[in-house]
């Protein structure tokens, strides 16, 4: 029997087999690779560029304006999706690949599928050193694209054209395993990529994919269930991984069935409408009131779908030390985090199956409205934190302008400084899954090129909604260009400058541990002789969006409105005060390193106050 085959180039083939893998969701299939972003330089334009131009109509690609920038559109992408699809990353070899680094830690921290196809030196060696090349005298084989090891959830150099038939579906693999998801990293050298191999035609049939759903081990259900009936007061943790899984209807039927407390992660805001008599608040350094002194209380949680990143655990302060932990997880490293009782699996099988193992359990009356009351006085301190008059213009205000404006469906989108824990703590959920606050990296610039990318995705299902994006006058000078991208690819954006001279938030925490003001905000920098405000209104209308300035809240509303009706990317620019009009509730304890000597009296006394605290820090139990 002669084995049919197709003789194609390296680059040739990855993009076939790319093009040709599909995945059903909501019994539709579609592309698994909804496509890539790309700058093209000599270690990736003739032989991975000649490839891609033929397979333009299958797998669309954008043209990035900064690698880093097209990392973060790549992660909300796949974010938007639930990480049942991904797109790439294309970039030439040196530097254009090391920008890609930061968006791949990104990825890394948030278990996000995004493929990276980089740029490599020539295997052969015979032009070396080449354009861009760093040589370790003692390691010929070692390279920029080695850095990527640490932040890759799989990584491959290509030696040899036949490799990808073992590694492409292994990355893809990894990418789509809920326990070990996240980016894919596969060096391609420059010589290699127009190599050409006689390759099987049946790599290249169409492979549709699904997800796996891992059941979990009866005999942790079992355990977890005898745990969860002696309480007397649970609370159920919801993470990122509740969504990730399609499980918000299965967690609110599990917490209605037992009347259990929910109390959400950043990543997992939006699993209940703000509404839900269940719901009782963000939890952690920027909770709610309601939700940490529920966690404080509480004797048993179960935590679903989440790493418990410290900002959930105010560094393992939030929780009492007696309270046992039960981790519905599909990661065995997040499901036994400091000594919790396991259920490793897939979350909507876990919490159904936990569910039957409760039957009739119900948590104590006076536990569960004693939730309900807490949540209530938040409630009314969030509607008087975002109410604006007479008082400086603040994030708070902004934030609940556009969520009184917005659609239900609209995708509201933040990551660095402030706007994280304002977002989290003030924003009212009114549609399921419809929050993306970037804190598992809390990475800077990630707002708008992270909005691109949920916007791109949002059209493929949702194209009359809108993306909004909220975002710093720092972490805007910071990475900006996707408003063009924007405008130039026809994904309109929504975005909201909230420009407060600096770094503030930075400034707040400076200030807070008794520090002077120094080197964050504009006006405080030793360098700047006279500082001054950026014209963000001129500077984004130069990329081709519409743009507006506004000085207070009312002003907002009414150009939020007009953004609405826009058809292309609008951006509205206010100040905010750097100093006043911060969420002073819902916080915490957080672990940061403060002096343990000092010569500043302030910056002692802030560090005894610190270190006063930590006596309710659970040590790894």
């Amino acid at each position: 029997m002669t084995e049919e085959t197709l003789r194609l180039t390296t680059a040739q083939a990855i993009i076939r087999y790319l093009a040709n893998q599909f995945i059903e969701i909501d019994g539709e299939e579609m592309r698994l690779c909804g496509g890539g972003f790309g700058i093209f330089g000599h270690g990736n334009v003739t032989c991975l560029g000649e490839a891609l131009y033929e397979a333009r109509a299958e797998l669309p690609l954008y043209r990035g304006q900064n690698e880093q920038s097209m990392g973060f559109a790549a992660a909300g992408y796949a974010k938007q999706w639930l990480r049942q699809r991904f797109m790439f990353c294309t970039a030439s070899a040196g530097p254009g690949t090391s920008n890609l680094l930061t968006s791949a830690a990104l990825a890394h921290a948030n278990r996000l599928p995004i493929l990276m196809l980089c740029g490599d030196v020539f295997l052969t060696r015979l032009p070396d050193p080449v354009l861009q090349q760093l040589e370790h005298y003692g390691n010929p084989a070692m390279g920029l694209n080695d850095a990527f090891k640490p932040v890759s959830r799989f990584w491959d150099r290509i030696t040899h054209p036949a490799q990808i038939i073992q590694s492409l579906p292994a990355a893809i693999a990894t990418m789509l395993d809920p326990a070990d998801c996240g980016p894919a990293f596969i060096g391609l050298p420059q010589d290699v990529q127009g190599w050409a191999y006689d390759y099987p035609v049946e790599l290249f049939a169409k492979k549709l994919h699904r997800i796996r759903r891992q059941a979990p081990d009866a005999d942790e259900i079992r355990d977890a269930a005898a745990l969860l009936k002696s309480a007397r007061r649970p609370v159920i943790i919801a993470g990122g991984g509740v969504q990730y899984s399609r499980a918000t209807a299965e967690l609110t039927a599990f917490a209605e069935a037992h009347q259990i407390p929910v109390i959400e992660t950043i990543a997992g805001r939006a699993n209940l409408l703000d509404g839900h008599p269940l719901n009782i608040g963000p939890v952690g350094v920027t909770g709610s009131d309601s939700a940490n002194a529920v966690a404080e209380k509480a004797d048993v949680i179960v935590a679903i779908g989440t790493r418990m990143q410290d900002f959930t655990t105010g560094s393992w302060t939030a929780f009492d030390k007696s309270a046992r932990i039960v981790a519905i997880n599909a990661a065995r490293h997040d499901a036994a985090k400091h000594l919790s009782l396991p259920v490793v699996g897939d979350a909507k099988l876990g919490i159904e199956a936990l569910g039957a193992a409760l039957e009739g359990y119900l948590a104590p009356t006076e536990w569960t409205q004693s939730a309900q009351d807490k949540r209530k006085a938040w409630t009314a301190y969030v509607e008087s934190n975002v109410a604006y008059g007479n008082r400086p213009n603040s994030y708070a205000q902004a934030i609940g302008v556009v969520n009184a404006l917005c659609d239900p469906r609209d995708r509201v989108v933040t990551a660095s400084g402030g706007l994280p824990a304002e977002v989290t703590a003030n924003w009212r959920t009114l549609s399921l899954g419809t929050v993306d606050v970037e804190f598992g990296f809390s990475c800077m610039g990630y707002e708008i090129a992270g909005g691109w990318g949920a916007r791109i995705a949002q059209m493929e299902r949702e194209p009359d909604k809108d993306t909004i994006v909220l975002v710093g006058d720092g972490a805007y000078l910071l990475m900006n260009s996707d408003i063009y991208s924007s405008v130039l690819t026809n994904k309109k954006l929504i975005i909201l400058v909230l420009d407060n001279g600096g770094f503030a938030v930075i400034n707040k925490l400076q200030n807070n541990t008794g520090n002077e003001s120094f080197n964050n905000l504009i006006a405080d920098c030793p360098t700047v002789e006279e500082p001054f405000a950026v014209d963000f209104e001129a500077h984004a209308a130069s990329m081709g969006a519409i743009a507006e300035t506004v000085s207070n809240p009312a002003e907002l509303g009414e150009a939020f409105k007009r953004a609405k009706a826009s058809a292309k990317t609008h951006v509205i620019v206010m100040k905010v005060d750097a100093y006043d009009g911060w969420t002073t509730g819902g916080h915490t304890w957080w672990e940061v390193g403060t002096p343990h000597a000092s010569g500043n009296p302030k910056v002692k006394a802030a560090h005894e106050a610190q270190e006063s605290n930590r006596a309710k820090q659970r040590k790894g139990v």
